[in-house]
């Protein structure tokens, strides 16, 4: 489907949740001196105005990022991208995952994009002019690409969700992936909704994966009615000491649900 443009949720508190583990993950990886591939199947813009039409229109940066900034430190992987990002393009602006990885990766790394959306394609090229962008489906494009070179590396899948066989097509495409990158960093993100459609492929990735990491936040609904009540991220071969971070970043996300 290509209804979907993450414009209107940039910066929301799944948005803090995911890119505040990715940048802390690639921070992590990139402290060795070894070069490392990072994939991304569903880019998106890569580069997000939060005082634009889309984000104004459903304020779910005005519940996320907006109150969970000062959650990091400014030494944070996630804080440094968010100041990077502000000082290279306004106050207002945001990064999305693949702006993160540009800035985190060195030199001699690699970084591999796909989006399938067109104008989110055009977007992410304009934003990230010296990276090649791949408009095509990038779990196809995963699964043809991988082992990449240099097989060290991190792979993020973050589909949008709206078509409900995704949550059986895309365990099945972690299994396939792990098998011609056993040695690969795997993190699907994916939403907590009411009606729990995650829980059976959870079920699914946990008997795949027993060593696997399933990291789950909740949050207020960013306005009323709205269905996402939580963020998750399920990561097989961790970093080392993912889950310190991960319960660390639990901590803040209980004291804001705690708020009356």
């Amino acid at each position: 489907m290509l209804s979907y443009q993450h414009g209107y949720h940039a910066g929301n508190m799944a948005d803090v949740h995911k890119h505040a583990l990715l940048a802390w993950m690639l921070d992590y990886m990139t402290r060795k001196p070894k070069p490392l591939s990072y994939i991304e199947t569903h880019a998106g813009r890569a580069l997000y105005d939060l005082a634009g039409p889309e984000a104004r229109k459903t304020g779910e940066a005005d519940r996320g990022i907006t109150l969970a900034r000062d959650w990091f430190d400014t030494d944070h992987a996630y804080a440094r991208a968010l100041a990077a990002t502000r000082e290279a393009h306004g106050a207002q602006a945001y990064p999305g995952s693949p702006l993160i990885a540009q800035q985190t990766l060195r030199f001699e790394d690699t970084i591999t994009l796909a989006e399938l959306h067109p104008a989110e394609a055009e977007a992410l090229r304009a934003a990230l002019p010296s990276v090649t962008v791949a408009q095509t489906d990038g779990i196809a494009a995963a699964l043809s690409r991988c082992p990449p070179d240099p097989r060290r590396g991190l792979l993020l899948c973050d589909p949008s969700w709206e078509v409900k066989s995704d949550y059986e097509t895309v365990p099945e495409f972690l299994v396939k992936l792990h098998r011609k990158w056993p040695v690969g960093v795997l993190a699907l993100w994916y939403p907590i909704l009411a009606e729990a459609p995650h829980r059976p492929m959870l079920r699914a990735l946990h008997r795949r994966f027993p060593d696997a990491v399933s990291h789950t936040v909740a949050f207020p609904p960013a306005r009323p009615g709205h269905g996402m009540t939580g963020s998750g991220l399920f990561v097989v071969n961790p970093p080392y000491g993912f889950e310190d971070q991960a319960n660390w970043l639990s901590d803040r996300f209980a004291t804001l649900c705690a708020q009356p």
